[in-house]
């Protein structure tokens, strides 16, 4: 079987609004299901190659604030 994740979870969101994105991520935490960590995966690579430089930067920093020991 020829199963694509990022093409089944950009296939199921697509044409979300931003309302429903929040939800989407909202609950994916709250439940603290591993399996959805793949679909946040995804949209954390949607955003990541969207991007600018600067918002790469601030988002990593934040990452290492919320991962310093």
């Amino acid at each position: 079987m020829d199963f694509q994740i990022r093409q089944a979870i950009t296939s199921n969101v697509t044409g979300q609004t931003a309302e429903e994105f929040t939800d989407i991520v909202a609950d994916a935490i709250d439940r603290g299901e591993e399996h959805l960590l793949p679909g946040l995966g995804v949209f954390l690579e949607k955003w990541w190659t969207s991007a600018s430089d600067a918002e790469r930067q601030a988002f990593s920093q934040k990452l290492a604030q919320n991962f310093a020991s």
